[in-house]
């Protein structure tokens, strides 16, 4: 069985992108999941500079795990990239990173 989680958020929709993000946290914390990583990718980079309940959950998962990471092309393309680091979030290309996780057995869930 697989216990390795790749949560890439990508919504505008802030209650879709908070459960995302809830259930990473919860996913750590709750012992479901041995390891999950998160990605914020396209539109949901920009709700995530503006909504505090999202950056709170964010903040929950840094607590236990690593850095959230946020796509550097779509930062960059929308003049965020600066904005997005100074919340704690890595700005880095994601493209090769999602294949790596995915050969490397991470199950990708898009929310």
């Amino acid at each position: 069985m697989n216990n390795k989680i790749l949560v890439i958020i990508s919504t505008s929709d802030a209650g879709k992108a908070r459960t995302g993000a809830m259930y990473a946290v919860n996913a750590l914390k709750q012992g479901w999941m041995d390891d999950v990583k998160i990605i914020f990718f396209g539109p949901a980079q920009n709700l995530l500079l503006v909504d505090e309940e999202l950056q709170n959950r964010v903040k929950e998962y840094q607590e236990i795990e690593e850095a959230v990471v946020a796509c550097k092309f779509i930062s960059a393309r929308d003049a965020k990239s600066e904005q997005l680091s100074e919340i704690g979030i890595q700005v880095a290309y994601v493209g090769e990173m999602v294949s790596s996780y995915i050969h490397e057995g991470y199950v990708p869930m898009v929310w």
